[in-house]
């Protein structure tokens, strides 16, 4: 009898198994077809084709609030709900050689994620394009040397459809393609007449490492150009974490950040250094470049996230520290 239960249950744990990855295996072709098909139609982002709307005013220092124009802000968010999980999984197994084969043999598919720096998309191209030191260094200057010329912020997320075969060049000409699809065909003369372009990609760099989601963004935005407009230092720990990422004693690009580092030499610290960075500090993602020209209208000077995403901001410091010690027991 015992025998007969205990085969029932290896039987029962057989099938929950084979189950479980025969569910897990068609997960991954969804991804790696999702992706493939993507890429390869080149519908990354199904954005409309006018020019960036702005509310953002710098010339009067204000924020207007204004509807969302040509369906932008709504494409965003639906878009980030229902394709995130699927390019998340495709970065992931984006280096193993079997993921690579599922949809096809000679085909190789290679995700920017929003909020990357270059070189984490250098090494991701190199690493399964199989590409040396000086491949990934002409991939690196076909990119950044291309007009316009920016040390960062034109490695512009998505997914990337290329042979196995595809040289540094061939691979830094799709990528820059999709930078000027996605934004430079947007950012029309009248635009760049609102907010110069490498303004609007620094904020957008910053609100791709700082907010939560689309919506964060602009609400994060908001508050980026409040202390902008009272020539407050930004003090935000992603341009920290970006110093530091670039030293060769890190062992990953996004290190957390220390008090200490606070005092860091560095001209894209921006807790030394009032105003913007001189350069984006990660590569934007369109829907990051609209949160930055369209901020939320907000008094907000101070902001924080807790430990579930959470977003809280505040008018004054002294209630910034209220809130603080309110959600994490002290204030700072």
């Amino acid at each position: 009898m015992k025998k007969t239960v205990l085969i029932r249950i290896l039987y029962g744990v057989v099938i929950v198994g084979c189950a479980l990855a025969t569910a897990g295996i068609g997960t991954l072709l969804e991804s790696k077809q999702f992706v493939f098909v993507g890429a390869s139609e080149n519908t990354v982002a199904e954005v409309p084709t006018g020019p960036f709307p702005v509310s953002v005013d710098l010339a009067n220092k204000t924020m207007v609030d204004v509807e969302l124009l040509h369906g932008y802000g709504e494409t965003f968010a639906s878009a980030e709900e229902t394709s995130g999980w699927r390019l998340k999984l495709a970065a992931l197994f984006a280096r193993k050689e079997w993921y690579q084969n599922l949809a096809s043999p000679t085909s190789r598919i290679v995700v920017i994620w929003p909020g990357e720096r270059k070189e984490e998309v250098v090494k991701d191209f190199g690493d399964i394009l199989g590409w040396n030191t000086s491949e990934r260094r002409r991939f690196l200057s076909g990119i950044t040397e291309a007009e316009p010329a920016l040390t960062e912020g034109k490695f512009y997320p998505g997914q990337y459809l290329a042979n196995r075969d595809t040289t540094p060049e061939e691979a830094a000409e799709l990528v820059h393609a999709k930078f000027e699809s996605d934004i430079m065909a947007r950012y029309t003369p009248e635009v760049a007449a609102q907010v110069p372009l490498n303004d609007a990609l620094i904020v957008a760099s910053l609100l791709e490492r700082e907010a939560s989601d689309f919506e964060n963004m602009r609400e994060v935005s908001g508050v980026i150009w409040n202390r902008i407009f009272i020539d407050m230092p930004l003090q935000l720990d992603a341009t920290l974490q970006y110093v530091k990422g670039g030293r060769a004693n890190e062992k990953t690009w996004w290190p957390v950040p220390k008090p200490a580092d606070k005092y860091l030499k560095s001209p894209y610290n921006t807790y030394a250094n009032k105003g913007l960075p001189p350069a984006p500090i990660a590569n934007p993602s369109a829907a990051a470049v609209f949160a930055a020209l369209n901020p939320v209208p907000t008094d907000c000077i101070f902001y924080f996230h807790d430990n579930k995403a959470g977003y809280h901001c505040s008018v004054t410091y002294e209630e910034h520290v209220r809130k603080l010690k309110a959600t994490f027991g002290r204030g700072r």
